[in-house]
């Protein structure tokens, strides 16, 4: 049976769907399956989620890279979201009967083939990572420290760096609130996230959207450790502790289905929703 991995290339362009576009094209072209595209200009970034084999996604993560050199500048872009590179964020994830050496293998490759190919450098993190410091992308964006892992230093003029790596499947949702007020995303964010001492498995950050919306932007690294109906439950009481509303939510990529099913379960007052 042939092993499927998933590429969730994020790219430093959200204003420009032709860009998208140039990606989208490039990675199909390497015999990939593009399942979803999410541009917003506001974070001036797009996501675009594919799957394939190994070389297909290999060659589709190379590809897309080259699109990126070609059509985005860092030196201009303007966006809400951290970036230190055209192509900012090149994961790769093991499906099905995939295994993570596997993944790492594949993003090592790519690093290699993007720096011979174009003098990109490369600094990998999570399962990919060869520098336990180097293991969150958080400590890696936007501005490592010490040698790449792929390449050499400086890093590209107009293309800048890749952050590549090898993770398991997460979710990426975001909570906008009905505030201009920064400050009351940002603590919402400290609070719930792993790293401060709240949910396992999720990351936070807060951003602004307009001058009258901010946003909690959530990595989910475990669905079923963190389900997504307790994300929002949570988010929703510590705002109306300080006064704010929920506007709504959204989806960025794909999400598992049982995390679908957990949330419908729980929306339908199922106690204990568990698959």
């Amino acid at each position: 049976m042939r092993r499927l991995f998933e590429i969730v290339p994020n790219l430093s362009e959200g204003r420009d769907a032709r860009v998208v576009d140039s990606a989208v094209e490039a990675i199909e072209r390497c015999g990939a399956t593009v399942l979803h595209r999410t541009s917003d200009a506001v974070h001036h970034r797009s996501v675009i989620t594919a799957a394939g084999d190994a070389r297909s996604v290999l060659d589709a993560g190379v590809a897309v890279s080259g699109v990126a050199l070609e059509r985005i500048d860092i030196r201009t872009h303007s966006g809400e979201h951290p970036r230190m590179g055209a192509l900012d964020v090149l994961p790769f994830v093991p499906l099905g009967e995939a295994t993570m050496e596997e993944a790492v293998a594949i993003a090592h490759e790519a690093g290699e083939r993007i720096w011979q190919l174009h003098r990109i450098p490369s600094f990998y993190y999570e399962e990919a990572a060869r520098k336990p410091e180097r293991r969150l992308l958080a400590n890696v964006r936007p501005r490592p420290t010490g040698a790449p892992d792929a390449g050499e230093l400086p890093f590209h003029p107009t293309a800048g760096a890749i952050a590549i790596g090898a993770r398991n499947v997460l979710v990426a949702f975001n909570i906008e609130l009905a505030t201009g007020d920064l400050s009351v995303a940002q603590s919402i964010a400290r609070s719930i996230r792993e790293r401060g001492g709240g949910l396992r498995t999720l990351r936070a950050r807060a951003f602004r959207r307009s001058d009258d919306v901010v946003q909690v932007s959530l990595n989910v690294t475990n669905e079923r450790a963190t389900p997504l109906y307790r994300i929002v439950r949570l988010v929703s009481a510590l705002a109306a502790d300080r006064g704010v509303a929920i506007l709504g939510s959204e989806l960025i990529g794909c999400i598992p289905r049982n995390a679908v099913v957990s949330a419908a379960l729980y929306a339908l007052g199922v106690e204990d929703p568990t698959l």
